[in-house]
Formats: C-alpha cells, structure tokens, sequence
C-alpha cells in the first residue's frame, strides 16, 4: 500500500429479521467496520445506513432497490473515488439475487469491490474456485437460514393483518413509532410532505418519479432525516396510497388500519 490511503465508504443496515439473527444494531456494525479499517489503514469517507428495512425490493422492471442509504452511497460513487465498501457481512447488502446482481453491476461500473469484516477474502471480482465455492456456500446458509426466520414471522404478521395492525418492518414514510410501542402514530412533518406529493401527482399525472421527486426538493420537502426526495422514495409513497387513506393490505389481507390516515377520504388529494 502505498502513502495515500485507500478511500472507503461503510454501510450498515439492521432489519427486524438481521437483528433477531445477528444481533447486531448499527452503532455495533458501525464499531466494527471502524475498528476493520483503523486496522487495515482504509480512509473511511463516510458511512450509509438503513435503519427498519426487512429487505432491499427490487423491481425487475425499473431495476431500483427501495432503501435509501444504500440507493444513497451506489449513486456517490460516480463522483467519489471509491476503492471498497465495507460492511460487517455482505447479507447487509443483499438478500436476493437479484438484489446482489444490482449492486454487483454498479460496483463494478466504477471499480469498487466489497470488504466484508467476517470473510476478509471476499471480492465480487474473484476468479478463484475455491474462494467462489466458499462465498457460494456461505450465501447459500444465509439464504437457509433467513427463509426459516422468514417464516416463523410470516405467521405473526399475518395474524396481526387480520385485526388491521401494522406487521412490517420499520415506520413507513408519513409515520413513526414509539419506543415500547408496537402502533404507529403519525409524523405531522413527513405527513404534509405525503400529502403534497399525492396532490402533485394529482396535477400531473404523467411525470415521471424523478420529476416528482424533483418538484418536492424544489419545495424544500426531505425525506427521512433530512435526505433529498429521490424516484425510490415517491414510489414507494404512492405505491401505499391505500396505506395513507388508513387501510391495510398484507399477504392478501385487507382490513381497515388501526393507524390514522394520512389522506382522508372524504377529502380530495393535498388539499
């Protein structure tokens, strides 16, 4: 290595599922991934977070992953000269294949590879058999592993779908929860930018999501501590239209929610 140290982003995501698993929070993956690069000598620039995501949706269509930090840090790269991520384990990055196909191609788009602090020979470039063997069998226990705590959750959630309570995963956009407490409550702030974005879209029915995500910046609306509105983010808050006007729909359960709505019914959009 020479004189100039390797420039490096950290990232760190805890999920209702990853933390029941690994049982580790942020500030503990963060510690480690700190520790990791004082040991290494790595730069660390700057650190990404998801906080109360039980996993990265992609869509095949629009190819997106809905979580910001991470959508955040992938799209940094064209303007930071990156050499590593490093994250604590790479199931922090992904949990589908298609997920890891994603972030593999931007990855590689810009000539950053993964440092992982539980397996420090990963690399998404390897050519090794044996090291491609090795991460293919880690991944495979992780995916074990995560569809059979998948599944003991499945089975609570869809119980409390049917009494119209929340069961999934952190506050969505427009709500936060209380410590101790499992019902949602309204976030009067997120909430007016909800219901601006719904009459926005109203007006203009054809803009795209950038556009839209464009307009609510313009107006000064962030998103989920003070982030900018991006496309990820306005479709995933039109995506729960029905979810804001205070129903509930999961596993094909459709009930009215116990949370109050964001957009009333009765009212038109954003007005």
């Amino acid at each position: 290595m020479g004189e100039e140290q390797d420039k490096v982003y950290g990232y760190t995501r805890v999920s209702t599922e990853g933390q029941a698993k690994q049982g580790y929070s942020l500030s503990e993956q963060r510690a480690e991934i700190e520790r990791y690069c004082k040991e290494n000598q790595f730069n660390l620039v700057k650190m990404f977070s998801d906080e109360g995501v039980s996993g990265a949706k992609a869509d095949e269509n629009e190819m997106c992953i809905e979580r910001e930090g991470l959508m955040d840090m992938l799209a940094s790269l064209k303007t930071e000269k990156i050499a590593y991520i490093v994250v604590l384990n790479t199931n922090r990055l992904w949990r589908s294949d298609l997920v890891k196909i994603l972030v593999h191609r931007e990855l590689k788009k810009y000539g950053v590879d993964i440092k992982a602090v539980d397996r420090p020979t990963y690399s998404i470039y390897t050519q090794n058999p044996n090291e491609v063997f090795v991460n293919g069998l880690f991944e495979l226990i992780d995916v074990y592993e995560r569809l059979e705590i998948s599944l003991k959750l499945q089975r609570g959630r869809l119980e409390k779908a049917k009494v119209g309570g929340y069961a999934g995963g952190g506050a969505p956009y427009g709500y936060e929860n209380v410590r101790g407490s499992k019902a949602l409550y309204i976030n009067e702030k997120e909430a007016e930018a909800v219901r601006r974005l719904f009459h926005l879209r109203k007006l203009f029915p054809h803009l795209s999501f950038q556009k839209l995500a464009d307009y609510m910046n313009m107006e000064g609306y962030k998103g989920r501590n003070g982030a900018d509105f991006n496309a990820v983010l306005v479709k995933r808050i039109l995506d729960r239209e029905m979810f804001y006007r205070g129903y509930y729909n999961y596993g094909g359960i459709k009930s009215v929610g116990k949370h109050d709505a964001i957009i009333k019914n009765e009212e038109s959009d954003g007005e």
